[in-house]
């Protein structure tokens, strides 16, 4: 896997991220400290894909386990260590499935397997931070 950052200078402290795959992905620092907030902030876009990841998971654990999940929502809220390096410390990843007749037990179980097993990136963010989860079921 590859990924190549390029400052814009233009834009003050914004930057572009080129992945391997060809995707481009912009990020921009606060005013505060030089950017113009016209993107996420890199450690946002952490937050983003370790959700991007797990989410992924669980609904292809529930897909390859027939259920009939049409929906999931990840809502991660966290907190950060308060000097450099500003680590997450706690993040909690709420679930919010939805789909018809989806048992409990099989939601939990495609949760808990992206958090122990699949996850790359909430696995690798669990060596600073607590995660917790939870999630509810929406019928469809």
């Amino acid at each position: 896997m590859e990924c190549t950052v390029n400052w814009v200078p233009a834009a003050g402290m914004g930057f572009v991220a080129e992945t391997g795959s060809g995707h481009v992905l912009m990020m921009d620092g606060a005013v505060d400290g030089g950017g113009r907030n016209l993107a996420p902030r890199p450690m946002e876009t952490v937050l983003a894909g370790t959700a991007g990841c797990t989410a992924y998971d669980v609904v292809l654990i529930l897909k390859r386990g027939r259920h009939a999940v049409s929906a999931c929502q990840v809502k991660l809220t966290s907190e950060r260590a308060e000097s450099d390096p500003k680590v997450f410390t706690k993040i909690h990843m709420h679930f919010h499935v939805t789909g018809r007749d989806i048992p409990e037990s099989a939601v939990e179980r495609a949760i808990q397997m992206s958090h122990d097993k699949y996850c790359s990136a909430s696995i690798m963010l669990g060596k600073t931070a607590d995660i917790t989860t939870s999630f509810e079921i929406v019928p469809a």
